[in-house]
């Protein structure tokens, strides 16, 4: 394996959202990291062990319609949870939705409130 430099370090994952305060908000419950900046269009929790977390405001934001191609989704996160069952009935009580598709037996798929699909995973 060749290891090279790289020019950037990646730092934050920013999604589009009609709301980025509550959006915020949500991740917040759902991963434990706190609100770092509030701003009227940026809001971004603090990085926790990789890439932090940011909601930028589009006010013509449309949520994805997965698993379709008609206005796929482009990019959805990963969470790792220790039990599914039990993350699955935290995860719904902070504001989450399940998706009727599940195509795994090793992780589920959601949407936040803004309609982004997320996964809790397994591990």
């Amino acid at each position: 394996m060749t290891t090279t430099t790289g020019i950037a370090r990646f730092s934050v994952v920013a999604l589009d959202c009609r709301e980025p305060l509550a959006l915020a908000q949500f991740y917040s419950a759902l991963t434990g990291a706190p609100i770092e900046r509030t701003d009227d269009d940026w809001v971004q929790l603090a990085a926790t062990g990789g890439p932090a977390l940011a909601f930028q405001l589009a006010p013509g934001h449309v949520p994805p319609l997965w698993p379709s191609d008609e206005m796929p989704q482009q990019i959805h996160l990963d969470f790792d949870v220790p039990d599914l069952d039990a993350a699955e009935e935290r995860v719904i009580a902070i504001g989450a939705r399940k998706h009727d598709v599940q195509p795994g037996q090793s992780f589920r798929v959601y949407l936040d409130p803004a309609g982004h699909p997320f996964c809790l995973c397994r591990g």
